[in-house]
Protein backbone atom coordinates (compact mmCIF):
# COMPACT_ATOMS: atom_id res chain seq x y z
CA UNK A 1 0.00 0.00 0.00
CA UNK A 2 3.02 2.61 0.76
CA UNK A 3 4.10 1.58 -3.28
CA UNK A 4 0.76 2.89 -4.18
CA UNK A 5 0.52 6.02 -1.86
CA UNK A 6 -1.53 4.82 0.61
CA UNK A 7 -0.10 5.90 4.56
CA UNK A 8 -1.83 2.85 6.00
CA UNK A 9 -3.80 -0.49 4.22
CA UNK A 10 -7.19 0.64 6.23
CA UNK A 11 -7.27 3.70 3.68
CA UNK A 12 -7.19 1.64 0.99
CA UNK A 13 -10.08 -0.67 2.40
CA UNK A 14 -12.22 0.85 -0.69
CA UNK A 15 -10.08 0.60 -3.13
CA UNK A 16 -9.50 -3.45 -2.38
CA UNK A 17 -12.95 -3.72 -2.10
CA UNK A 18 -13.30 -2.45 -5.64
CA UNK A 19 -10.38 -4.77 -6.87
CA UNK A 20 -12.22 -7.78 -5.38
CA UNK A 21 -15.49 -7.36 -7.52
CA UNK A 22 -13.80 -6.55 -10.70
CA UNK A 23 -11.47 -10.47 -9.74
CA UNK A 24 -15.18 -11.98 -9.54
CA UNK A 25 -16.33 -9.99 -12.23
CA UNK A 26 -13.81 -11.34 -14.31
CA UNK A 27 -14.57 -15.05 -13.35
CA UNK A 28 -12.46 -15.57 -10.77
CA UNK A 29 -12.71 -17.18 -7.65
CA UNK A 30 -11.59 -13.97 -5.12
CA UNK A 31 -10.48 -15.84 -2.36
CA UNK A 32 -7.52 -17.22 -4.30
CA UNK A 33 -6.19 -14.15 -4.90
CA UNK A 34 -7.23 -11.87 -1.90
CA UNK A 35 -6.61 -13.08 1.54
CA UNK A 36 -8.41 -11.77 4.16
CA UNK A 37 -6.56 -12.29 7.95
CA UNK A 38 -6.04 -10.96 11.24
CA UNK A 39 -2.63 -10.10 12.73
CA UNK A 40 -1.87 -8.30 15.88
CA UNK A 41 -0.01 -5.07 16.05
CA UNK A 42 1.07 -3.02 19.05
CA UNK A 43 -0.41 0.42 20.37
CA UNK A 44 1.96 1.58 22.86
CA UNK A 45 1.98 1.15 26.63
CA UNK A 46 2.80 -2.21 25.76
CA UNK A 47 -0.21 -3.18 24.68
CA UNK A 48 -1.77 -4.74 21.58
CA UNK A 49 -4.63 -4.19 19.07
CA UNK A 50 -6.30 -7.66 16.76
CA UNK A 51 -6.43 -6.05 13.32
CA UNK A 52 -7.85 -6.75 9.89
CA UNK A 53 -5.07 -7.21 7.24
CA UNK A 54 -4.98 -8.41 3.88
CA UNK A 55 -2.63 -10.80 1.49
CA UNK A 56 -2.59 -10.25 -2.41
CA UNK A 57 -1.13 -11.88 -4.97
CA UNK A 58 0.37 -10.47 -8.21
CA UNK A 59 -3.42 -10.41 -10.28
CA UNK A 60 -4.52 -8.87 -6.94
CA UNK A 61 -2.39 -6.32 -7.23
CA UNK A 62 -2.73 -5.90 -10.77
CA UNK A 63 -6.09 -4.67 -9.87
CA UNK A 64 -6.03 -2.83 -6.55
CA UNK A 65 -3.43 -0.62 -9.20
CA UNK A 66 -6.25 -0.32 -12.07
CA UNK A 67 -8.72 0.37 -9.36
CA UNK A 68 -6.99 3.08 -7.17
CA UNK A 69 -7.11 6.96 -7.54
CA UNK A 70 -5.17 8.00 -10.40
CA UNK A 71 -5.07 11.59 -9.32
CA UNK A 72 -2.54 9.77 -6.95
CA UNK A 73 1.32 9.86 -8.67
CA UNK A 74 1.82 5.95 -7.41
CA UNK A 75 -0.94 4.73 -8.70
CA UNK A 76 -0.80 6.32 -12.10
CA UNK A 77 2.48 5.07 -12.14
CA UNK A 78 1.66 2.27 -11.50
CA UNK A 79 -1.14 2.22 -14.07
CA UNK A 80 1.41 3.24 -16.76
CA UNK A 81 3.53 0.07 -15.97
CA UNK A 82 1.19 -2.00 -16.31
CA UNK A 83 -0.16 -0.70 -19.54
CA UNK A 84 3.31 -0.86 -20.97
CA UNK A 85 3.32 -4.20 -19.94
CA UNK A 86 0.64 -5.60 -21.49
CA UNK A 87 1.42 -4.34 -24.66
CA UNK A 88 4.56 -5.75 -24.82
CA UNK A 89 3.04 -9.03 -24.23
CA UNK A 90 1.07 -7.92 -27.40
CA UNK A 91 3.62 -7.38 -29.06
CA UNK A 92 5.68 -10.18 -28.09
CA UNK A 93 2.30 -12.63 -28.89
CA UNK A 94 2.60 -11.32 -32.25
CA UNK A 95 6.04 -12.24 -33.15
CA UNK A 96 6.54 -15.74 -35.04
CA UNK A 97 8.27 -18.27 -33.49
CA UNK A 98 11.80 -17.70 -34.77
CA UNK A 99 11.61 -14.26 -33.46
CA UNK A 100 10.69 -14.84 -29.91
CA UNK A 101 13.07 -17.85 -29.72
CA UNK A 102 15.74 -14.76 -30.90
CA UNK A 103 14.15 -12.29 -28.79
CA UNK A 104 14.65 -14.41 -25.65
CA UNK A 105 17.80 -16.25 -26.52
CA UNK A 106 18.95 -12.24 -26.15
CA UNK A 107 17.32 -11.79 -23.12
CA UNK A 108 19.19 -15.34 -21.28
CA UNK A 109 22.27 -13.90 -22.45
CA UNK A 110 21.62 -10.47 -21.21
CA UNK A 111 20.61 -12.10 -17.76
CA UNK A 112 23.27 -14.98 -17.46
CA UNK A 113 26.15 -12.11 -17.61
CA UNK A 114 23.99 -10.45 -14.47
CA UNK A 115 23.47 -13.95 -12.58
CA UNK A 116 27.35 -14.31 -13.26
CA UNK A 117 28.52 -11.34 -11.92
CA UNK A 118 26.16 -11.56 -8.59
CA UNK A 119 27.94 -15.38 -8.16
CA UNK A 120 31.83 -13.24 -8.42
CA UNK A 121 30.17 -10.66 -6.22
CA UNK A 122 29.28 -13.59 -3.49
CA UNK A 123 32.34 -15.79 -3.64
CA UNK A 124 31.96 -18.29 -6.63
CA UNK A 125 35.34 -19.16 -8.00
CA UNK A 126 34.21 -22.30 -9.64
CA UNK A 127 31.94 -21.04 -12.41
CA UNK A 128 31.59 -24.64 -14.08
CA UNK A 129 30.34 -26.13 -11.00
CA UNK A 130 28.18 -23.06 -10.21
CA UNK A 131 26.63 -23.09 -13.99
CA UNK A 132 25.96 -26.79 -13.75
CA UNK A 133 24.04 -26.93 -10.49
CA UNK A 134 21.48 -24.68 -12.11
CA UNK A 135 21.22 -27.40 -15.11
CA UNK A 136 21.40 -30.19 -13.33
CA UNK A 137 18.68 -28.48 -10.97
CA UNK A 138 16.35 -28.32 -14.19
CA UNK A 139 17.45 -30.77 -16.25
CA UNK A 140 17.98 -33.38 -13.54
CA UNK A 141 21.36 -34.12 -15.00
CA UNK A 142 24.65 -32.65 -15.71
CA UNK A 143 25.49 -30.38 -18.87
CA UNK A 144 27.24 -33.01 -20.36
CA UNK A 145 24.72 -35.16 -20.27
CA UNK A 146 22.04 -33.33 -21.58
CA UNK A 147 24.11 -32.75 -24.51
CA UNK A 148 24.54 -36.45 -24.98
CA UNK A 149 21.21 -36.88 -24.73
CA UNK A 150 20.34 -34.08 -27.33
CA UNK A 151 23.04 -35.08 -29.82
CA UNK A 152 24.24 -31.77 -29.63
CA UNK A 153 28.20 -32.24 -29.03
CA UNK A 154 30.26 -28.95 -28.40
CA UNK A 155 27.56 -26.86 -29.23
CA UNK A 156 26.14 -24.57 -26.48
CA UNK A 157 23.20 -25.65 -25.14
CA UNK A 158 21.22 -22.72 -25.60
CA UNK A 159 21.96 -22.06 -28.59
CA UNK A 160 19.47 -24.92 -29.71
CA UNK A 161 17.04 -24.73 -26.91
CA UNK A 162 13.48 -23.98 -28.09
CA UNK A 163 11.36 -21.21 -27.06
CA UNK A 164 9.79 -22.72 -24.35
CA UNK A 165 13.31 -24.35 -22.94
CA UNK A 166 15.02 -21.20 -22.96
CA UNK A 167 12.09 -19.50 -21.36
CA UNK A 168 12.17 -22.60 -18.44
CA UNK A 169 16.02 -21.46 -18.35
CA UNK A 170 15.22 -17.58 -18.00
CA UNK A 171 13.22 -17.72 -14.82
CA UNK A 172 15.78 -20.25 -13.58
CA UNK A 173 18.89 -17.39 -14.10
CA UNK A 174 16.44 -14.77 -12.88
CA UNK A 175 15.10 -16.33 -9.71
CA UNK A 176 18.50 -17.63 -8.96
CA UNK A 177 20.07 -13.97 -9.26
CA UNK A 178 17.54 -12.98 -6.76
CA UNK A 179 17.55 -15.78 -4.21
CA UNK A 180 21.52 -15.12 -4.23
CA UNK A 181 20.80 -10.95 -4.00
CA UNK A 182 17.76 -11.39 -1.26
CA UNK A 183 18.92 -13.81 1.04
CA UNK A 184 22.52 -13.13 1.14
CA UNK A 185 24.45 -15.97 -0.07
CA UNK A 186 27.99 -16.10 0.14
CA UNK A 187 30.49 -18.81 -1.19
CA UNK A 188 30.72 -21.49 -3.68
CA UNK A 189 29.00 -24.41 -2.13
CA UNK A 190 25.88 -22.00 -0.72
CA UNK A 191 25.35 -20.14 -4.07
CA UNK A 192 25.94 -23.23 -6.28
CA UNK A 193 23.64 -25.27 -4.05
CA UNK A 194 20.92 -22.15 -4.48
CA UNK A 195 21.33 -22.46 -7.81
CA UNK A 196 20.33 -26.08 -7.95
CA UNK A 197 17.62 -25.45 -5.91
CA UNK A 198 16.04 -22.87 -8.02
CA UNK A 199 16.67 -25.03 -11.32
CA UNK A 200 15.07 -27.96 -9.25
CA UNK A 201 11.86 -25.95 -8.14
CA UNK A 202 11.67 -24.87 -11.84
CA UNK A 203 12.12 -28.21 -12.80
CA UNK A 204 9.16 -29.10 -10.35
CA UNK A 205 6.45 -26.28 -11.52
CA UNK A 206 6.64 -28.13 -15.08
CA UNK A 207 6.15 -30.92 -14.04
CA UNK A 208 3.13 -30.04 -12.06
CA UNK A 209 1.39 -28.50 -14.69
CA UNK A 210 2.03 -31.10 -17.14
CA UNK A 211 4.83 -29.89 -19.34
CA UNK A 212 7.63 -31.41 -20.60
CA UNK A 213 10.98 -31.55 -19.18
CA UNK A 214 13.43 -29.73 -20.56
CA UNK A 215 15.56 -32.61 -21.25
CA UNK A 216 12.96 -33.99 -23.19
CA UNK A 217 12.51 -31.30 -25.88
CA UNK A 218 13.80 -32.00 -29.12
CA UNK A 219 16.97 -29.22 -30.25
CA UNK A 220 16.12 -27.08 -32.52
CA UNK A 221 18.39 -25.28 -35.31
CA UNK A 222 21.17 -23.21 -34.10
CA UNK A 223 20.50 -19.62 -33.07
CA UNK A 224 23.37 -18.35 -35.85
CA UNK A 225 21.03 -20.10 -38.27
CA UNK A 226 18.02 -17.95 -37.46
CA UNK A 227 19.87 -14.92 -37.48
CA UNK A 228 21.58 -15.53 -40.77
CA UNK A 229 17.76 -16.44 -42.33
CA UNK A 230 16.50 -13.20 -40.65
CA UNK A 231 19.51 -11.05 -41.68
CA UNK A 232 18.52 -12.14 -45.19
CA UNK A 233 15.08 -11.92 -45.26
CA UNK A 234 15.90 -7.66 -43.97
CA UNK A 235 18.28 -7.62 -46.87
CA UNK A 236 15.34 -9.04 -48.85
CA UNK A 237 12.67 -6.50 -47.98
CA UNK A 238 15.20 -3.31 -48.84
Amino acid sequence: MLLLGYQKWENAEEVIGRAARACINSGQVVDNHFHLFRKMVKIGSNTVRNIKDWKLDRFACYLVAQNGDSNKQEIALAQTYFAIQTRKQEIFEKLSTSDKRLLIRGEVTSENKKLFSTAKKAGVTKFGSFNDAGYRGLYGMSLKRIKIKKGIKEENLLDRAGTTELAANLFRITQTDEKIKKDDIQGDYQVSSAHFMVGGKVRQTIKDIGGTTPENLPPEKHIKELKGEKKKLLKGKK
